[in-house]
């Protein structure tokens, strides 16, 4: 399970390691609403929701910061990713197992919250299938863009969202 969201992560960083600052702000707008970037630091937050909701018990994915260096530097974004996997990496099987509570949204139309029983390893599944998603959505701005990439990210640009 950490092995592939270690894998997921080093996508995104080849990604950012190919985009140029002005490629990764860029919103190519009527197509895309949004950046490669805001669309990162989306990924990123998830992450950040599950390491700092860890120390109190309480993931929330509504708490989120949005803007900042993550979503404007790609390098700023690297260095967060590389945060990121330090953190999974160093998880054990029995912390995967860990009881957690999740504080959600859901409504679409009034401010409805739940709180529901979850572990830390379907938190750990869930922010990774949330990345391949928007992954996704990146991988299709990089070829609006005609992105040229190098050839390490092969595996990235080939990947199947069917």
């Amino acid at each position: 399970m950490i092995e592939s969201q270690l894998i997921i992560l080093q996508q995104a960083n080849a990604y950012l390691a190919s985009v140029s600052e002005q490629q990764y702000t860029q919103v190519i707008s009527p197509t895309f609403m949004s950046s490669a970037g805001a669309h990162m630091r989306h990924i990123l937050d998830h992450y950040y929701s599950v390491i700092n909701g860890l120390p109190e018990g309480l993931i929330d994915y509504d708490k989120r910061s949005r803007g900042g260096v993550v979503e404007s530097c790609p390098k700023a974004a690297q260095s967060a990713i590389e945060s990121i996997s330090t953190f999974l990496s160093a998880l054990t099987p029995e912390q995967l197992k860990q009881t957690l509570q999740l504080s959600t949204e859901i409504s679409v139309i009034d401010k409805q919250v739940a709180i529901v029983d979850t572990t830390l390893a379907r938190e750990v599944i869930f922010v990774g299938s949330h990345a391949v998603h928007h992954l996704a959505t990146i991988k299709h701005i990089a070829q609006a863009q005609e992105l040229k990439v190098e050839a390490n990210l092969d595996v990235y640009l080939n990947l199947s969202f069917n």
